[in-house]
């Protein structure tokens, strides 16, 4: 983004802020909130605490960085969300320059805007030396989604105090650290416990099969030319950052060709977020064989919401890559085997730092290896197949859904605040002691 183009958005961000506060004039003056998400969860989660925060107040003025769902709440977006989307310590050291000009762009637009409150939705890094230039100017700043100072580095916990007034964790195991420490934090659980369709969990595989298919000519077209050639449907994630499927799915295509070798009536499905993953992935798969590319259909549906969703319950197991998406699994009660794969330097740093024994969440909430963990070099095309090949036996099928369903069911029982509420009780809490 060139400094022209940033200031004529930082002209049209004074305008569309006067315009809205002005509509909303009342006795009360607008609620002026920036928020920040740096990928695609993000979004999510950050779409939902502004719808949260909407239906409390109707005044509320939106600026900051965010994709098309918190777009949809009223945020006026500075600049693509993807901007901030790196991964990886040595991948985010590339991009430091344009990370630090986009810092200095959101804190120019914050002034302008003249913002009461900061909300930092996940991506740490970023938010929180955003958020410790904010709290000295009286603004109420919230970082929501813990850093992971559980699993490595709790020295953190002291950046963290100096940078926010609360923190909103998603899971209950996070909150030690900060009683420990004698920080504001609150469980609120993730919004996926709230909106997940719960008759993608209660109506029959079968009927959630068909009307997944009944609704894309895609699909439609992909399991025609098959007919009931179909032994078991697998839904495969390879992450939505292009970094992580550039990484990821070509193990995941190694796998798969030695899975078909095995059994040619597997089929997959790859959901992706938008048309230009749906390229990407297509892309690589289109460098394949024709076996191959005959066994992977690759969908972007905007007509059906949380279609991913849809994919994975229609599936008979998920194969994908650590995430927020192994989460949906675990709600959508479907078994999963999760590959993942790093920069070399990037895994053997954070190899050294990191306490906890596993990266998947269904495994960090049971506190045990209830679904299989493929991590760097153990991600090869043979495990992956030895690997999915074990979980369709009706006995390990069997055994991981009975853990991920009493996983499911504890962290229900301990996720009970709602985000919104939580940040306003705390605010008043604080500024009124």
């Amino acid at each position: 983004m060139t400094d022209s183009a940033m200031s004529h958005q930082q002209a049209e961000l004074i305008y569309q802020t006067q315009m809205h506060a002005q509509a909303a004039k009342t006795d009360v003056e607008p609620l002026v909130i920036a928020i920040v998400a740096g990928e695609v969860s993000g979004d999510s989660l950050g779409a939902d605490f502004m719808q949260q925060m909407n239906n409390l107040r109707d005044d509320i003025v939106w600026v900051g960085v965010g994709g098309a769902k918190m777009q949809a709440q009223g945020l006026q977006s500075i600049f693509p969300l993807e901007r901030l989307a790196v991964m990886g310590l040595v991948e985010v050291m590339a991009q430091l320059p344009d990370l630090l000009k986009a810092r200095r762009e959101l804190l120019s637009a914050f002034k302008v805007a003249n913002i009461d409150w900061f909300i930092g939705i996940d991506a740490p890094d970023f938010n929180l030396r955003v958020a410790k230039k904010l709290k000295p100017q009286g603004i109420y700043c919230v970082q929501y989604v813990s850093p992971s100072v559980w699993a490595w580095r709790e020295s953190r916990i002291h950046n963290i105090k100096a940078a926010t007034h609360l923190v909103l964790c998603l899971f209950p195991f996070e909150l030690s650290v900060y009683e420990r420490h004698n920080h504001p934090a609150i469980c609120v659980g993730h919004p996926l416990l709230r909106t997940i369709d719960q008759a993608l969990i209660e109506v029959p595989i079968n009927q959630r099969r068909s009307e997944l298919v009944w609704h894309n000519d895609g699909l439609q077209q992909f399991f025609i030319e098959r007919f009931d050639d179909v032994s078991q449907l697998i839904c495969v994630m390879p992450g939505s950052r292009r970094g992580e499927i550039t990484a990821i799915l070509p193990l995941m295509l190694d796998g798969i060709q030695k899975l078909i070798l095995l059994d040619p009536k597997l089929c997959f499905i790859i959901p992706t977020v938008d048309q230009n993953h749906q390229y990407i992935v297509q892309d690589v798969i289109d460098r394949c064989s024709e076996q191959l590319r005959a066994a992977i259909v690759v969908v972007y549906d905007d007509t059906q919401p949380e279609f991913s969703q849809h994919a994975m319950a229609a599936s008979d197991i998920v194969m994908l890559a650590s995430g927020t998406a192994t989460l949906e699994a675990l709600l959508l009660e479907r078994p999963m085997v999760v590959v993942y794969q790093l920069n070399q330097l990037t895994y053997q740093i954070a190899k050294r730092l990191v306490k906890v024994p596993y990266v998947a969440l269904p495994n960090i909430l049971a506190g045990a290896a209830i679904v299989p963990e493929l991590i760097q070099e153990q991600a090869s095309g043979d495990n992956i197949c030895r690997t999915v090949m074990r979980l369709l036996q009706p006995r390990a099928y069997a055994e991981q859904l009975k853990d991920l369903i009493t996983t499911k069911q504890a962290l229900q029982q301990q996720s009970n605040h709602e985000p919104a509420n939580s940040v306003i009780d705390q605010f008043f809490v604080q500024t009124h002691d």
